[in-house]
């Protein structure tokens, strides 16, 4: 193995997961820190996914250095910790505190940050971050119901998470090259600086980057750090050649959509489907909080849906919903009462011979998979922009899943995602 990943959540783990086999590592994905006896084959990548973006910060350092201990021991030559690319955090973390903890473990000395991901419309300039043309501060982000983002100056933000100084490099460095950003790297280290963000606006800007942190022990950013590390292996000499990601065969059986995620991208990838004749089930929290809202219901509607586009699930809602739900449950318990709920319903859906399960959502796809009983994944192809099919081990059958980013796909990738399946 050459390179190893901490995600902080499933969904993440899968969008690095898939720029990695694009970038040609074979490249296997897990759900948790595997047991000493797990053995990942062939893989030269092998990206380790935690269910910690929101946990106290505490128990998200242990969890991490408890990843990077076991990546070590399988021979990692290079860590990078992934986070998702609007660098959904909250004051006290936890960004911060991990970044810092596995920088003392690896003595990593300086250590760079950079959630970028131009694909889906993530950039950063000037130490600002933008999701399309707004400020992160400004985006539909400042509304999430777990770590709303207020604020787009990254080396702020982090700096309020962590002990380590924190600077800046530049776009104008950056596109003086790579050379230029291993000098600026340097005169940040000697400055004291234990960790910078570094702008970048394209896909060349990340390649640019990976270049120059070729040496770096810990990386840290979203799934575009990651676009020009396989090459790095290569020039090496470490790296096989480049192989495209496998094809993924669809097992027989059924399919469905559980969809958890209130962001505006997933709401108008739910309002597409149902448009197109999608058939649907909308899960009202307050129902299932008091009983008159069931997994049977769910159950008894996906189980009765003909043939045709597969029947869609969801507890989406806009902002303003979510907060009236949240002040009559409590913002932790409404969370929790949607994915127990959609975790029993996939779970009972595989009992019943369903195969393919699309889940929108970083925390559902977690509570999903965790009730599935999965414990690694095999790269399939790519629906959208950092959201593969995968094949599931662990759970006793085939199971083909995609696990998405509640803010990742196109309008459409409800429908379109069906058909990459060979």
């Amino acid at each position: 193995m050459l390179l190893g990943a901490i995600a902080d959540d499933l969904t993440g783990a899968s969008d690095l997961a898939l720029t990695l086999a694009r970038g040609g590592l074979k490249t296997v994905q897990t759900v948790g820190t595997p047991p000493p006896n797990f053995d990942p084959g062939a893989a030269e990548a092998v990206v380790i996914s935690l269910k910690s973006r929101t946990i106290p910060a505490a128990e998200a350092v242990a969890l991490s250095l408890e990843a990077a201990r076991w990546l070590e021991a399988a021979g990692a030559r290079q860590i990078v910790f992934k986070y998702c690319s609007t660098f959904d955090s909250t004051p006290a973390g936890n960004i911060g505190p991990v970044m810092e903890a596995l920088a003392a473990h690896l003595g990593a000395g300086l250590t760079l940050a950079c959630p970028a991901f131009p694909a889906n419309g993530r950039t950063v300039y000037r130490g600002h971050l933008f999701v399309g043309d707004q400020l992160l501060s400004e985006s539909p982000m400042k509304d999430h119901p777990l770590t709303p983002m207020r604020d787009a100056d990254l080396v702020r933000v982090l700096g309020a998470q962590t002990r380590l100084a924190v600077g800046l490099v530049g776009y104008d460095v950056v596109a003086a090259g790579p050379e230029a950003v291993r000098q600026a790297f340097g005169a940040a280290a000697d400055a004291g600086l234990g960790a910078v963000i570094v702008d970048a606006v394209c896909d060349d800007d990340l390649r640019t980057i990976a270049v120059a942190a070729r040496d770096m022990r810990l990386i840290t950013g979203g799934s575009g750090i990651a676009l020009g590390l396989p090459e790095n292996f290569r020039r090496a000499g470490l790296a096989a050649a480049a192989v495209p990601p496998a094809t993924l065969a669809a097992p027989p059986g059924r399919a469905a959509i559980l969809a958890g995620s209130c962001s505006a991208a997933t709401r108008r990838q739910i309002g597409e489907a149902i448009a197109a004749g999608t058939p649907a089930f909308r899960i009202d929290p307050l129902q299932v909080a008091d009983g008159t809202q069931t997994a049977d219901d769910i159950i008894a509607f996906v189980t009765t849906v003909a043939d045709g586009l597969p029947p869609l699930v969801y507890a989406s809602a806009a902002p303003e919903a979510v907060a009236a739900v949240q002040a009559r449950l409590g913002r932790e318990a409404a969370g929790a009462l949607v994915e127990t709920l959609l975790a029993d319903v996939a779970r009972r859906l595989v009992a019943l011979g369903f195969s393919r399960l699309l889940v929108a959502g970083g925390e559902t796809s977690g509570a999903v998979v965790g009730a599935l009983g999965l414990r690694a994944f095999a790269i399939g192809p790519e629906i959208d922009p950092g959201v593969p099919w995968m094949a599931a081990r662990g759970g006793g059958r085939p199971l083909a899943v995609a696990l998405k980013s509640g803010n990742f796909g196109a309008p459409d990738f409800f429908l379109k995602a069906w058909g990459l399946l060979s």
